[in-house]
């Protein structure tokens, strides 16, 4: 953490901003209860962290109100802030910065990927997600690892002995946005097939220089409906104007 910025530097993130172009608008930002969503270039997406902290003090995010008059490169620089509103402000924008090749994508969503992947296998999975009930039916363990533990999830501190023991590691997005990735991913064995997922995933090649093996994420497709849904309590699934893409190194 740099001393008196409010701010977690982030090797991951540094690669990840060396990568975009910031020639481009702040066209447009919505934080919903569900989604965070800013346009730029395009419209990118990120989950809004349920811990948004108190908010009687200091306002979780600064500019608020007046952030449409930032540049594309300071609102993007929010994903390293320590308000996790703010840094899925900035997750979102780099998102929205992205020029996401297509041609190393294709359509499938994380859960068959994992489902595929995961066949017969030691799993460990980062964050709580729909399809825990499905996978659990095909692979020979499954370890579930939550902040807040729903039955038969384990606890975040769990993850330092669990993870190691994975075949397959499926570590949710939002890790990018509560800072704690580089930590997850130096705890994975060489050999796991490691997978980054959710809305907040950024499809970015340069993760595969980072251990990982696939991104599972989402472009959007039609932006006025996806900032529709997020303005309006949209989760995830009730989201339209979306392709769930996945890449692989």
């Amino acid at each position: 953490m740099e001393e008196g910025t409010g701010k977690m530097r982030m090797k991951i993130l540094d690669a990840l901003l060396s990568t975009l172009n910031f020639e481009a608008d702040v066209r447009d930002i919505h934080q919903g209860r569900f989604q965070t969503a800013v346009v730029t270039r395009h419209c990118g997406l990120a989950s809004t962290p349920h811990e948004q902290g108190h908010h009687q003090d200091a306002p979780p995010v600064k500019g608020a109100g007046i952030l449409l008059g930032k540049g594309a490169l300071e609102i993007a620089q929010m994903a390293y802030s320590l308000s996790l509103l703010e840094a899925a402000i900035g997750m979102a924008a780099i998102n929205s910065l992205l020029e996401v090749d297509e041609g190393r994508c294709f359509a499938l969503n994380a859960g068959d990927l994992l489902a595929k992947k995961g066949k017969g296998k030691k799993v460990a999975l980062i964050g709580h997600f729909p399809f825990v009930f499905q996978l659990r039916q095909v692979v020979k363990e499954l370890w579930v690892i939550e902040r807040h533990p729903r039955e038969e999830d384990f606890a975040e501190i769990e993850a330092e002995s669990l993870v190691p023991q994975a075949d397959i590691v499926a570590i949710t997005g939002m890790t990018f946005t509560n800072h704690t990735i580089e930590g997850l991913l130096s705890i994975c064995r060489p050999e796991a097939y490691v997978i980054i997922l959710g809305p907040t995933a950024p499809l970015s090649p340069i993760l595969f220089q980072y251990g990982v093996d696939a991104v599972s994420g989402t472009k959007v497709v039609d932006p006025e409906a996806v900032l529709r849904g997020v303005s309006q309590g949209a989760t995830f699934r009730q989201l339209k104007g979306i392709r769930l893409l996945t890449m692989e190194r």
